[in-house]
């Protein structure tokens, strides 16, 4: 009983191994007739926004999507709060790494949004 405890416990660690490893990695090709996945690692911030490497690539995303900008009369900064209304949030694509926050245009700047309480985490500049 013991021995199958134990083999049950080394499979499970032994799965979650791999996914943990391949939790923070983007999939960049495979390599020729080897079936191995090639794999790169996703920076993720520590506060989980976009890091600093990340940040010319996100803008250019956003103006590729095309984002609409919403004009408040409050200043944009980390901690404001935005209105509930009228301001749309969007997903950030998985390949800016795992991140709880969403984005949005505000004022012509692109801002990180916590979407539970819609207070800005981070402004992308």
């Amino acid at each position: 009983m013991r021995n199958t405890a134990l083999a049950f416990a080394t499979l499970i660690t032994a799965l979650g191994a791999g996914y943990s490893a391949h939790a923070q990695s983007t999939t960049i090709g495979a390599a020729p007739s080897t079936d191995v996945v090639v794999t790169q690692p996703v920076e993720v911030s520590a506060d989980g926004g976009i890091t600093i490497e990340q940040r010319p690539a996100f803008r250019e995303y956003v103006v590729t999507e095309r984002v609409p900008s919403y004009t408040v009369s409050q200043r944009i900064a980390v901690g404001t709060v935005l209105a509930e209304e009228g301001v749309t949030l969007y997903d950030v694509p998985q390949r800016f790494g795992a991140t709880p926050y969403r984005y949005t245009v505000v004022n012509g700047e692109t801002v990180l949004i916590e979407p539970r309480t819609r207070r800005i985490m981070q402004v992308i500049d």
